[in-house]
């Protein structure tokens, strides 16, 4: 009786130890999911602690920033001084240029003359085109009639004109005045361009298209600065003295 208890007792510790291994077996080894789920918490620890050591800079609107101060604007007399200055010194533009921006602070010589070399080459243009849509916007009426009439002069006889505008080598004030509500100012224009009218049969009747030539023109734009309107128009066209 006591034998039998003994084998079976050595057969029980048996198994116990073999099962035991098979847990410490299956259990020791790790899958490839464990794996990559542990070096997640790694990257997320290492992410924590880089966030820890960040500096915050400060922003412009926080409480506490440096404001920066404002650009001092120029004075009247500083800005009457620029305008002046675009007189070269002569003393009756300068008066001139003076009394049209005290009448209208918005009026700013070096804007007024990059807009005038723009109408300038448009009209030159639109002309040679016989584009009177174009010119109806930029002149006055009866500089648009005049300009229209000769348009009409040259297309009853079958001319054409070629032209080619190279550039304008110098634009200047030389005249300008405010009466009453409407000021007026004079730029005398120093261009280059090719030009050549041809006949019917395409002949070149004046002009030379392979020979640009210089063209000086002063032209006199106006505006009533009472207007909405903050467009200047061609209102006279002169040859120089």
């Amino acid at each position: 009786m006591s034998d039998s208890f003994d084998i079976f007792t050595v057969v029980f510790l048996v198994l116990a130890v073999v099962i035991i291994l098979k847990l410490k077996s299956v259990l020791g080894k790790r899958s490839g999911e464990d794996d990559a789920r542990v070096e997640r918490m790694k990257a997320e620890q290492r992410a924590r602690a880089a966030q820890e050591k960040v500096v915050a800079l400060p922003r412009r609107d926080a409480p506490g920033a440096p404001v920066e101060a404002p650009q001092a604007q120029p004075t009247v007399a500083e800005l009457e001084a620029k305008v002046k200055s675009f007189a070269s010194g002569d003393e009756a533009l300068g008066q001139g240029l003076l009394a049209i921006h005290q009448s209208d602070r918005s009026f700013d010589p070096e804007h007024f003359l990059k807009g005038a070399r723009q109408a300038y080459e448009l009209i030159v243009t639109a002309f040679a085109e016989g584009n009177r849509k174009t010119l109806r916007s930029l002149l006055s009426k009866d500089v648009f009639e005049s300009f229209s009439t000769a348009i009409s002069e040259r297309e009853s006889r079958g001319e054409q004109i070629d032209q080619s505008f190279v550039g304008i080598n110098r634009a200047e004030m030389v005249e300008a005045e405010l009466k009453k509500s409407v000021a007026q100012i004079s730029v005398k224009f120093v261009s280059e361009l090719f030009t050549a009218t041809r006949d019917k049969a395409g002949t070149v009747i004046a002009g030379d298209p392979a020979k640009h030539r210089e063209v000086v023109d002063i032209w006199t734009f106006s505006r009533d600065i009472s207007s909405r309107d903050p467009n200047w128009r061609l209102v006279a066209t002169q040859a120089p003295n």
